[in-house]
């Protein structure tokens, strides 16, 4: 797990036991680290401003300050069931996984009614979904391009021939049921769409990309557009 994963879950677990806590020992067990690894994650969630709260002695841990939960959220049962339909049939979609956290973290503050009726509702739709791209890559592509940074490629094109290339993320696109990463290729020195699920292995490199811009990319098709989270 990538320490931004681990940060956010971090995050997620410590809301999830409210005023309860987690001791370092709990933390470190979960996310298999060390309790000096957890005790550093914990120090720079507060230097990010995260209200992180500390209890020494029998019984005490950490926490997030009840400021930190979110207020209550007035979402139908369908309108639940709907959030966690669009993340269950998207799994290979970028950031699905802090998209599922996401959405946990609405339904945990659903008022029990709704919950049970979302819950209730939901058994009654089934999501069928081929298996998903290796996590390691997909964080490592998810990582890069949040942090534009050029990340290293081993692929395997569609004629069978594997490469390890240096690649500029600009976009992630999905079409015809299938994630592709768009950047610009150091090795063929263009612009070039990579099938994600072609992808062997993904390493960040520290190096920053140089710039390459959406509009290089060109105009997505009339049918197509990015995700912004609102209607158009």
């Amino acid at each position: 797990m990538k320490r931004a994963e681990r940060l956010h879950a971090l995050t997620e677990m410590l809301r999830r036991n409210g005023s309860r806590g987690c001791t370092a020992d709990r933390l470190a067990s979960e996310f298999d680290v060390s309790v000096r690894t957890v005790k550093r994650d914990l120090e720079a969630l507060a230097r990010s401003g995260a209200p992180v709260w500390s209890r020494p002695g029998p019984g005490g841990g950490y926490g997030l300050a009840v400021a930190a939960s979110l207020p209550p959220i007035s979402l139908s049962p369908a309108q639940a069931v709907a959030l966690m339909a669009a993340v269950s049939a998207a799994p290979d979609a970028p950031y699905s996984d802090l998209a599922a956290a996401g959405v946990g973290k609405i339904l945990d503050v659903l008022d029990p009614g709704t919950r049970g009726r979302a819950d209730e509702l939901a058994h009654r739709v089934w999501v069928d979904v081929p298996p998903t791209s290796s996590r390691a890559v997909r964080s490592a592509l998810e990582e890069a391009m949040a942090e534009q940074r050029v990340v290293r490629l081993r692929y395997t094109a569609s004629d069978g021939s594997t490469t390890t290339r240096d690649v500029e993320p600009v976009l992630f696109a999905s079409t015809n049921g299938r994630w592709y990463l768009v950047g610009w290729c150091r090795l063929r020195d263009a612009m070039r769409w990579f099938t994600v699920s072609r992808i062997e292995r993904a390493n960040v490199t520290g190096a920053a990309c140089s710039g390459h811009t959406v509009a290089e990319v060109g105009a997505p098709p009339a049918n197509a557009r990015p995700v912004h989270g609102r209607d158009a």
